[in-house]
C-alpha cells in the first residue's frame, strides 16, 4: 500500500545544509499547525513552541546550545533561518512524548512541503542554565516547562540519501 503521507515519511531526511533565505509565512504557519495537531496525552495540549527568525536570536541559543555540546565554536543549527523551540509542562507525566510528537509532525509536515529540518537536541540543559531560565521568563513560559528540542527548518542545499532499512526492525509476538 502506498499513499502521499506514508511516500513523505519515507522520503524525509534530516538536513544538515540550508540556504540562507528565509521560509515564507504560508510555509512556517503550515509546520506550526502540524505542531498543534500533534496528540498529547489526555488532550492536554500542553506543549509550547518558540520560533526565532532573527538571526541574533538563533546565534545567541546556538551558542549556549554548541556550549553544552562541549563545542563553544561549533554550529549545531547549520544555518538554517528558522529555530522552533518545543516545551512541555514537565508536571505531565507524559510531557517529554507530547513535546516529541509535537516535534515529530513539524519534522514530517515540513519535509512535506518541500523545507529542510532537523531535531537538535540539548534544549533540556540550555533551558535549565539561568541565562535560559530567564529567555523562558521574558517568552512567558511557566517554570514547569523544559525544553524538549529544537526544530530547525530552511531550502535543504542537498537531500541525503536513505540508509538502508535494518533487518528484524519489527517482530510479530
Amino acid at each position: 500500500m502506498t499513499n502521499a503521507v506514508l511516500e513523505s515519511l519515507k522520503t524525509r531526511r534530516s538536513c544538515r545544509k540550508y540556504e540562507p533565505r528565509q521560509i515564507t509565512k504560508e510555509e512556517l504557519d503550515a509546520v506550526l499547525e502540524a505542531g498543534e495537531w500533534a496528540p498529547t496525552g489526555m488532550g492536554t495540549q500542553n506543549p509550547l513552541i518558540v520560533v526565532l527568525q532573527d538571526p541574533e536570536k538563533i546565534a545567541k541559543i546556538e551558542k549556549m546550545n554548541s556550549a553544552v555540546m562541549g563545542n563553544p565554536d561549533g554550529h549545531p543549527f547549520y544555518g538554517a533561518p528558522t529555530v522552533l523551540i518545543v516545551f512541555a509542562d514537565s508536571s505531565r507525566h507524559t510531557y517529554v512524548e507530547d513535546g516529541s510528537l509535537v516535534m515529530g509532525n513539524m519534522l514530517n509536515a515540513a519535509h512535506s512541503i518541500g523545507l529542510g529540518s532537523c531535531w537538535i537536541h540539548r534544549a533540556r540543559e540550555v533551558f535549565e542554565s539561568d541565562e535560559g531560565k530567564a529567555m523562558m521568563k521574558e517568552w512567558g513560559i511557566p517554570e514547569s516547562y523544559q525544553g524538549i528540542g529544537n526544530c530547525i527548518l530552511g531550502y535543504a542545499v542537498e537531500e541525503a540519501p536513505a540508509k538502508p532499512r535494518k533487518e528484524g526492525y519489527v517482530i510479530y509476538g
